[in-house]
């Protein structure tokens, strides 16, 4: 890639004080909490949705298949988007979009229109994360890059615990319109705020499209998203609806790589950056995170609602204990986890997350809650643990200018490896309930699931020790 002449750099992160760069942190996760939330806070409304519009099961579930198709279709270009028009004007046209898409969402009269505006919603959503991570990235350089993600990728993990809580009570108590319209006040803060404080940053007119690279990564994306939407069919990954498009998607990856190793500087994402062991090692953990992280964050809503009987919104109060996990570690623990090496706290963090699943390996149908509240909130703490590291070990080590790109690189590894790992705990949940009719059958299934999990995650820690040693001579947040 070119190098950027000295004038047409961006302010060097050293300009900005500690105080700034928190600001910016802030306004930066009003955005990217608004459109996270927005995922899970709708996904637990389909069956009221269903109902609303007299439509069927595969109808509604187009209110966020069709969210979560335009979401990833547009992160492979925002990394360009952000040179293109500098990077506070494409996220401040990205929370734009999100917001009008929003209120029309929530004006929305018929299934028809509201599948379009969630689309509209997920253009902007999309291009969210990435831009946001290129943003706190380079304002806040190497040294303190450890205090700027955290702000970032805590609203990720609360999210969809939050989510369900908001999701459950207006389904309860107000109409369904809320569950869009809840996001406008957030937006017009987020663009006001962003305005004020994001660092401006200059457009590099010479910023060309990779035309062939975005018709070929874009729509393999998108298949692959599909397809992994469509494994909760009752013929899993062995549907036509689902084997196909992840076949398609993967030749479409795969040309696209053989391309951008052609293109070098010029693509849409460099793809030798995965080589790095840094980048590739923490994109390969976060993408291992989906079988266990955010396989749980599906599972357990099921759980308490299938086999224990609660309500939605009961259910989304029981999840409570996850997130303050996650904000103890926040606020108590992350600048002593900082003294030790990297590698010791992302596997701290999985031998947390592996210890917070087995009480729900051994429960029963009934009783034990409390235990089960502690698993919760030790699962909480692993999880923020493993994340905040792990974006840390990515994004350090880009550059100024591989910072836009890269961070679009990691948004599309964390959001293809979610929904892949919950669709392969889905089929092994599909697959232990099949034949059963009893309570005690259902209660087996799960059981047996959440053993799953606790395997599964042993793969992340062994990644962990892979990683390159990040021990620090001082503590995050020491001046």
């Amino acid at each position: 890639m070119t190098t950027t002449p000295p004038a047409a750099q961006a302010p060097a992160p050293a300009s900005l004080t500690d105080r700034r760069l928190t600001l910016i942190s802030l306004v930066m996760a009003l955005g990217v909490f608004t459109t996270l939330l927005d995922t899970t806070i709708v996904n637990i409304a389909l069956d009221h949705l269903q109902a609303v519009f007299h439509a069927s099961v595969a109808r509604t579930q187009w209110v966020a298949t069709g969210y979560l198709l335009a979401f990833v279709s547009v992160i492979p270009v925002s990394g360009w988007l952000s040179e293109r028009f500098g990077a506070r004007n494409a996220w401040m046209f990205a929370v734009g979009a999100f917001l009008v898409g929003s209120v029309l969402c929530g004006l929305a009269g018929s299934l028809p229109t509201l599948i379009v505006f969630r689309v509209i919603q997920g253009i902007g959503g999309g291009m969210v994360m990435p831009i946001t991570l290129s943003i706190v990235t380079r304002a806040a350089g190497p040294e303190r890059i450890h205090k700027a993600t955290a702000a970032v990728a805590l609203p990720g993990l609360l999210g969809p615990i939050l989510g369900s809580v908001l999701g459950g009570a207006i389904v309860q108590s107000l109409s369904w319109h809320w569950l869009f319209l809840l996001n406008v006040p957030v937006c017009l803060a987020a663009l006001v705020l962003g305005r004020t404080l994001l660092p401006a940053s200059p457009a590099e007119r010479r910023h060309r499209l990779d035309v062939l690279g975005f018709l070929l990564l874009t729509p393999g994306i998108v298949s692959v998203a599909f397809g992994v939407s469509e494994v909760s069919g009752k013929d899993g990954f062995a549907a036509a609806g689902a084997w196909v498009p992840l076949a398609l998607g993967a030749a479409l990856l795969a040309a696209f790589t053989a391309h951008s190793l052609r293109a070098r500087g010029s693509a849409l994402i460099d793809v030798r950056m995965f080589a790095r062991r840094s980048f590739g090692l923490g994109s390969v953990i976060t993408f291992a995170g989906g079988f266990s992280t955010y396989a749980l964050s599906f599972l357990l809503p099921l759980f308490y609602q299938q086999v224990r009987g609660e309500t939605v919104l009961h259910t989304g109060l029981l999840l409570i204990p996850q997130g303050l996990g996650t904000m103890f570690f926040v606020v108590a623990l992350r600048t002593f986890a900082a003294r030790f090496d990297g590698r010791f706290v992302i596997a701290a963090g999985v031998v947390l997350t592996m210890i917070g699943t087995v009480p729900f390996a051994l429960a029963d149908a009934q009783g034990g809650t409390p235990l089960l509240l502690a698993a919760q909130f030790a699962q909480g703490i692993g999880f923020a643990a493993t994340t905040f590291p792990v974006m840390t070990l990515a994004l350090a080590g880009l550059s100024h200018d591989e910072t836009p790109r890269g961070s679009a690189a990691f948004s599309v590894v964390q959001r293809v490896g979610a929904p892949f790992g919950v669709a392969v705990v889905a089929v092994i949940l599909q697959n232990l309930l099949a034949g059963g009719t009893t309570a005690a059958d259902g209660l087996s299934a799960f059981t047996g699931t959440f053993w799953w999990i606790f395997g599964l995650s042993s793969v992340s820690l062994l990644l962990a020790f892979l990683v390159p040693s990040q021990k620090r001579a001082e503590p995050v947040g020491s001046s």
